[in-house]
Formats: structure tokens, C-alpha cells, sequence
């Protein structure tokens, strides 16, 4: 692996310039509206397998988006890496927040990237990160030093709840077995900390709808007499939470994981200024559950939040009405232990029970996942722990993270294999966010790091 920084010294402007293309392809698997946009970025993908040195690449088709399957293999003998990644987008509004367009990259530097960094939608989140491991295979096979066999398992509904992943792995399972799964969906710390994530939250993700009158009516003529949606909506979600910001939903908390002092102790030793943070949100205060610190609020412990609000008038000027209806979409965090589709029920029950019987609630379950945490003395955990020591010149940290990628869990349980999330996004690159983007450093780290985590890996597995 001594020629991995020669070999991207040279090719950098050329893996800038791809990931670039992809970028451009406005892949968003929310909106029907860009299915052809997504369908191309499957066949981008397999062409970019095929020339970085996969023998066999395939568009594997499901019910929703195809799954792009490809893989290099040296020797059966040898361990398997199954690299996992998605090449669909989240939709990129509000669009007015964007200081450029999202499918229109462009290079410029921030605070935290002074080498610059791409901005454009996915550019994190994961065509990026995702690109990296194509590219590390490119130099692995290139250099004649791919120590082990590969497989990618790239699909095109991450960002839309999974809906086909599971029906494909359980149909495919001696295709897609391996030794060990690598994703890079996360971050880490900083440029100069690195980190591995060793858990992620489940997710449940639910949509309720109250209903009042049959018709919008006059707010003078019926307000006062009539219950009001948007009021008792507002009320309702108020009540998910007590003045401790602690969940009221009963059952909630019954199976959560709580850390023992020490662990806590550990996580509390990376490095966090609570002034930075704050700064680099414009708040003057943070908010959480009583009891918990910023870093545990958003790792080891379960929320729930209101991602969308709705009903009635909002267009420009005034309309004086009492809607019909009010909508909201809500999102749950969990930790380990807590199963998704209990949660959904247990928040499906309780909202309907504190309904007043002016209203009508209906709660409709959108998708899920569970909780996952990987153990740091298991063999990818160690392999990845040395490719960073030799790439960043120190030893990664443990790191919880507070997002979820439910097809984690998934995996363990149909494919039997533990995954190792090396991330190299940071906080900062506003996922999901107007203004993504990914640092070119940080892009180029990854595909220099990615080489020398087979090689550990291999050597690892191999003495076992």
C-alpha cells in the first residue's frame, strides 16, 4: 500500500471530476418525479465498478429502485468484504437556503475544509463517501493489491426507508456472503480525530393526521364551537414530552439501554466545546433531556421530534378559516433494545388515547429500523482501528452516533456477518441539510484509508 498516496496524488483532479458527474444526477428516490434521474445513477454506478476493476457488475431489479451488485474475487479461500452504499439522495429543499444549486457542484472552502469542499446534494450523504470505496478498488486492483475478494452491494432507497433491501438480501444470501460488511455512512470527529462508530439509533417513523370538521370553516362564524385541528394537533404533540424534555409516551423507556457510569465516562473523553457547538448552530443555549450531556442526548438515549407541521391556510395574505384537518411527521430515535414496531404501536396507542372526541386521529407507520452496536474487540473493529493509525498517525475513538441505518441490523440477521461504519464525513457537512457537502481532504483520506483496511483485515482474518 506504500504507492496509495503517489496513486492519488496523481488521479486526484480525475476522482474529483467523477464524483463531480454523480453529483450532478439529481437522484431522488422521494420523488417520483426524478425516477429516470435515479435509474441513471445505477448504470453510472455499474460502469464505474466495471472500470474500477470488478469482474462481474450487475443491475439487480426489485420492486421499487435496482440494487447495484458488483464483485472482484481472487480467491475463494480468502476473506470477503462486502461494501455497502446508497446512490440515492435526499430531495434538496428548502432550495432558497442553498447559496448554489444542489445538483450544480461547486467547490469552496469553510472554516473546517480550507482545502475546499464539494457542495451538492448527496455530496456526503452518500454518493461521496460511497465513491471512496469504488476508488480505493480502482487503486487495490490497479497496483495489483487487492489482498482479498470484494463484493459492493450498492441500492437506490436508503433515503426512502429500504423497502426492497430486505426481500433482496434474504434472496441472495449465499451471493452476498462475507467475512465482514463496510459501510461509510457516518462521520468522525474531526479532521484530526479520528474516530469509528461502533452503534447507531433505530428509527420509527410515523404520520398522523386529525380531522375535525367535514370542510374548512368560517373562523368567525364556527370558531369557539367547533374543535380546531391545527389546535388540538399542536396540543397533542406538546404532550409527548414532560418539562424534563423526557418522553411521555408509557412503555417507552421500558427496554432502553442505559450506559454504566464508566461507559459513560469513556464517551465523555472525546473531544466537545459546547461553545463551538452552539456557535456553529446560532443558538444560545442547547436543549435535551434532563440529566443526559449534548453527546448523549444525540447517541445513547431514544427522542422524538416533529420533522413536518401542517394544515389550513398558508399561502401569502390572510384566509380565515379553521382547517379541516392538521398533519405531522414524527420521528422517533431509538437505542438498543428498543424494537421499532413495538415503539410504533406504543405511539400509535397512546395518540389515539389522548385524542379529545371532537377530533378524529389517524396514525400511519412509514418505516423503521432497528438499533445496532458493534463490538470493538471483533476483528473488522481492530482491522479498521489500524488503517487509521496509519493513515492519520493515531488511534480512532469509539464513537456512538445518533442516526440510524436500519438495514444494519438487517444485515446481521440475515447474513450473519458484523459491519464496520468508517465514516469520514463530519457534523459540520450539513446532511440532509441546504449546502451538503464533503470535504476534499476528507475524500480523499478515505480512499487512501479504505486499501489499508483489507490489508489488516486479510492479515487479521487470516491468522485467526
Amino acid at each position: 500500500m506504500q504507492n496509495i498516496k503517489s496513486y492519488i496524488d496523481e488521479h486526484k483532479q480525475r476522482f474529483i471530476d467523477e464524483l463531480i458527474d454523480l453529483l450532478k444526477i439529481p437522484s431522488i428516490s422521494a420523488d417520483s418525479a426524478y425516477k429516470k434521474d435515479v435509474l441513471n445513477t445505477a448504470d453510472a454506478i455499474k460502469v464505474s465498478l466495471e472500470k474500477a476493476g470488478c469482474d462481474k457488475v450487475e443491475i439487480c431489479p426489485t420492486d421499487g429502485y435496482p440494487i447495484v451488485y458488483g464483485e472482484k474475487i481472487i480467491d475463494i479461500n480468502l476473506p470477503t468484504v462486502l461494501v455497502y452504499g446508497h446512490y440515492d439522495v435526499q430531495p434538496p429543499d428548502p432550495l432558497d437556503l442553498w447559496n448554489s444549486p444542489p445538483f450544480e457542484p461547486v467547490i469552496q472552502n469553510t472554516d473546517k475544509h480550507p482545502e475546499g469542499a464539494i457542495f451538492a446534494r448527496g455530496a456526503c450523504d452518500d454518493k461521496g463517501q460511497m465513491y471512496m470505496h469504488v476508488k480505493a478498488l480502482e487503486y487495490m486492483t490497479n497496483n495489483n493489491e487487492l489482498p482479498c475478494n470484494v463484493k459492493f452491494m450498492i441500492e437506490g432507497e436508503e433515503e426512502v426507508g429500504s423497502a426492497n433491501l430486505g426481500k433482496f438480501v434474504a434472496a441472495n444470501r449465499e451471493k452476498l456472503e462475507n467475512d465482514v460488511i463496510l459501510i461509510s455512512d457516518t462521520g468522525m470527529i474531526a479532521k484530526n480525530v479520528p474516530s469509528i462508530t461502533t452503534g447507531l439509533r433505530g428509527l420509527s417513523y410515523v404520520e398522523v393526521e386529525v380531522t375535525g370538521p367535514n370542510r374548512d370553516l368560517h373562523s368567525g362564524l364556527y370558531g369557539g364551537a367547533v374543535a380546531n385541528p391545527i389546535n388540538v394537533l399542536t396540543k397533542m404533540i406538546a404532550s409527548l414530552h414532560d418539562e424534563n424534555n423526557h418522553i411521555t409516551i408509557p412503555g417507552f423507556y421500558d427496554k432502553v439501554e442505559n450506559l454504566s457510569d464508566e461507559e459513560r465516562a469513556e464517551m465523555a473523553k472525546a473531544p466537545f466545546s459546547l461553545d463551538n457547538y452552539k456557535k456553529a448552530l446560532d443558538i444560545d443555549a442547547v436543549y435535551g433531556e434532563e440529566g443526559y450531556t449534548t453527546n448523549e442526548r444525540n447517541s445513547i438515549r431514544p427522542t422524538l421530534d416533529v420533522n413536518g407541521i401542517w394544515g389550513g391556510y398558508t399561502g401569502e395574505g390572510a384566509k380565515t378559516v379553521i382547517a379541516s384537518k392538521a398533519f405531522a411527521k414524527i420521528s422517533m430515535r431509538l437505542v438498543p433494545n428498543q424494537d421499532w414496531e413495538e415503539i410504533t404501536q406504543l405511539f400509535k396507542t397512546h395518540f389515539e388515547s389522548i385524542a379529545p372526541d371532537a377530533v378524529k386521529v389517524k396514525v400511519t407507520p412509514h418505516h423503521g429500523g432497528q438499533g445496532y452496536v458493534t463490538p470493538i474487540d471483533s476483528t473488522g473493529y481492530q482491522a479498521a482501528s489500524k488503517a487509521y493509525e496509519e493513515t492519520f498517525g493515531k488511534t480512532p475513538i469509539p464513537q456512538r452516533s445518533g442516526g440510524s441505518i436500519p438495514i444494519v441490523s438487517l444485515f446481521e440477521q440475515e447474513l450473519k456477518s458484523k459491519t464496520i461504519l468508517m465514516g469520514f464525513g463530519l457534523d459540520s457537512d450539513a446532511i440532509h441539510s441546504p449546502n451538503e457537502h464533503f470535504g476534499v481532504w476528507n475524500y480523499l483520506k478515505g480512499i487512501e484509508t479504505i486499501p489499508w483496511f483489507y490489508k489488516y483485515f486479510t492479515e487479521l482474518k487470516s491468522a485467526e
